[in-house]
């Protein structure tokens, strides 16, 4: 019972930062040690595995997918992002630069704790984190596209946001920006429970999820350093989209105004709940009591990290 506990508390950790824009579930699972454990059992809806359920075989098939190890994750998974995706959303409408400070935390900690696990470092693997650590940077850079609900692209949203989700560093909430859909789908769609939308991103997540793990599964096997390596760079270069202090544009109503916690506010100060910010600029802050709360909110980031990785440990 206490492992099931422990295992639904990583996927609602993962559920959690998957909500978030520039942080990916994956870098938790990484983190807590069942990365390649989820790999592998969604690996395992085979051939083998449907060849079970057709002859009736429910319990051979359940350990064949290690069923109720992905039940428990994903399930925790699920309840984490349904129960914090409103929280989220009052603290970047209320609060955004703590809310963004506690997130730089959590990746700056998690950068240190993956790179742990890379068990021999040289030139492949060296090089492999400065690739990764480019590509999310390029990434940070690419311009959003306009939002669409067309049942297709629906789908395709689901398979690389998913793919991107699990993959530490790359996160799946930032893939939906740059495809246009993300208060679509992350915001609106999960906290009204929208069928209509979220079906359609839940088949295409399925399918990519499936076909992916195949490829994430031999990597790890085949060149588990370097593939840590390339995954702990994501995870670097996507601090960029998580600098507390920016610049936030949209492109319909021009540069917005924000008051002394980063919140969007409209000419009189009243704070704005449904901006749909598509750009960004990072700046430099100014040094004041807000810059030092902002950076407490960092150093339990980090803490929060220490705590799961001690805690994941330990399990």
């Amino acid at each position: 019972m206490k492992k099931h506990i422990i295992l639904a508390l990583k996927g609602f950790s993962m559920g959690i930062t998957n909500v978030i824009p520039g942080v990916s579930g994956g870098t938790i699972a990484l983190i807590t040690g069942i990365f390649e454990d989820i790999i592998t059992s969604i690996k395992s809806f085979n051939i083998t595995a449907l060849t079970l359920i057709m002859k009736g075989k429910f319990k051979e098939f359940a350990e064949h997918v290690n069923l109720w190890f992905l039940l428990t994750v994903f399930g925790g998974a699920i309840l984490g992002v349904i129960s914090f995706a409103r929280v989220l959303d009052f603290l970047f409408v209320n609060y955004p630069i703590f809310t963004w400070s506690f997130f730089f935390g959590l990746i700056i900690a998690s950068v240190f704790f993956v790179c742990k696990t890379i068990e021999r470092w040289n030139v492949p693997v060296v090089m492999l984190f400065i690739v990764g650590t480019t590509v999310a940077l390029v990434i940070s850079f690419l311009n959003p596209a306009v939002e669409n609900d067309n049942f297709f692209y629906l789908i395709l949203c689901g398979v690389v946001a998913i793919c991107s989700m699990i993959l530490p560093g790359l996160s799946g909430s930032f893939v939906l920006i740059i495809m246009g859909n993300y208060q679509l789908i992350m915001i609106d769609a999960v906290t009204t429970l929208n069928i209509s939308i979220l079906a359609p991103v839940a088949i295409g997540a399925v399918g990519g999820l499936l076909a992916f793990s195949y490829i994430l599964s031999w990597l790890f096997k085949t060149f588990k350093n370097q593939t840590i390596a390339l995954l702990a760079g994501f995870i670097l270069g996507s601090l960029l989209l998580l600098w507390p202090w920016k610049k936030s544009v949209d492109l319909n109503a021009g540069e917005l105004l924000v008051n002394k916690f980063g919140a969007f506010v409209s000419e009189s100060g009243q704070i704005l709940e449904n901006v749909k910010v598509i750009a960004t600029q990072q700046i430099i802050p100014e040094i004041d009591t807000m810059f030092f709360v902002s950076i407490a909110c960092m150093l339990l980031g980090i803490a929060t990290i220490y705590c799961i990785e001690k805690i994941a440990r330990k399990a």
